[in-house]
């Protein structure tokens, strides 16, 4: 088995519901537990509780908003939960689409991949303490003002670990080539295996320029899970989900979760999910998700078919696999599944 699974909790509602199944998925043996952050709770206060409740799982946040945060803060929150966790932490990062980054934290959406870069660059400087910071960049320059009186500063905290795993979303072609070059994993979103050959080459064009001290690029992706015997209803609890990415993270110029499926060959449809979705008819845009597209993206239906895709994900690149579920059942029965893989 070269699949890890993961637990990927929902967020902004139920939080101690989903502290519990980060319990349970702790007792069951999955590798690492995942929490994002949109326009509502913050990752962080989660994720923390969910340290002092647990023992091994490793806690990713998936993802922190840049923008939401300074670097160097970033850097902070990091290896302040690293150290109460006893090293757990997987620090997923994305710049977030224009809807909340404009939106909701009133930020100009600008220079994704320049901000991106530059994150990375300076979280890992601090985590690593090896000198004073200093950076000069497009986005962001520390100190402010190098000549001035306020001189650059190491971190006071010597971190639990010198190297804190950072993966990050992305979606553009452009956005994916970064992070294959910088990052130690990459999130993508409504992915499939059958989507790998659509990415190849954008992940080798970053590949390329990788540093080797870095070490195999990791993928881990969320996959919701509604097991039944009832295919067409399981399908149908997973839509909701994937119509509000399709249709309605973004406007109808920019939405990096459309682009995506569009890419994937479903363009039509996601037009279609769209027009409904915007129009404030969002049953019936989960009702025009297709039913292959669901399939593909979601592990829907009774257990043998439910077993037969994780054997797909399983010859995957995917090395984690989230199991997006508020249901303790699920992540048994899924655990148990891929054991007999």
């Amino acid at each position: 088995m070269a699949l890890r699974l993961g637990v990927g909790l929902h967020h902004s509602r139920n939080l101690h519901g989903a502290v519990d199944l980060a319990v349970a998925a702790d007792d069951l043996g999955y590798e690492s537990a995942w929490i994002p952050e949109a326009y509502g709770s913050d990752v962080v206060s989660v994720l923390g509780y969910i340290a002092a409740r647990t023992t091994s799982i490793s806690l990713g946040t998936g993802i922190m908003q840049m923008v939401a945060r300074t670097p160097t803060s970033t850097a902070m929150t990091a290896m302040t939960l690293d150290e109460l966790s006893g090293g757990r932490v997987i620090l997923g990062l994305g710049v977030s689409g224009p809807q909340v980054v404009e939106g909701w934290h009133g930020v100009s959406f600008d220079k994704p991949l320049a901000r991106t870069r530059e994150y990375v660059e300076i979280v890992r400087t601090v985590v690593r303490r090896a000198e004073p910071l200093t950076y000069a960049g497009k986005i962001y320059n520390i100190p402010l003002d190098p000549e001035g009186a306020f001189p650059a500063l190491k971190s006071s905290m010597h971190p639990f670990r010198p190297e804190i795993p950072i993966y990050l979303a992305a979606n553009g072609p452009k956005n994916l080539a970064l992070t294959a070059e910088i990052a130690d994993g990459w999130l993508p979103s409504l992915y499939a295996p059958e989507q790998a050959d659509l990415v190849a080459e954008q992940l080798e064009v970053g590949l390329a320029k990788r540093d080797p001290a870095l070490g195999p690029l990791s993928i881990a992706t969320n996959v919701q899970a509604f097991i039944g015997d009832d295919i067409d209803a399981c399908r149908d609890l997973a839509r909701p989900y994937l119509a509000l990415y399709i249709g309605g993270m973004g406007s109808r110029e920019r939405n990096f979760y459309k682009d995506v499926v569009t890419r994937f060959g479903y363009g039509e449809a996601a037009d279609v999910v769209q027009d409904l979705y915007l129009s404030g008819r969002q049953k019936d845009a989960a009702a025009a998700v297709p039913d292959e597209l669901v399939d593909k993206l979601a592990l829907v239906g009774p257990e043998g078919a439910v077993r037969e895709r994780l054997k797909v994900w399983d010859d995957s690149t995917v090395d984690r696999l989230m199991i997006k579920t508020s249901d303790i059942a699920t992540l048994e029965t899924i655990r148990r599944l891929v054991d007999e893989l």
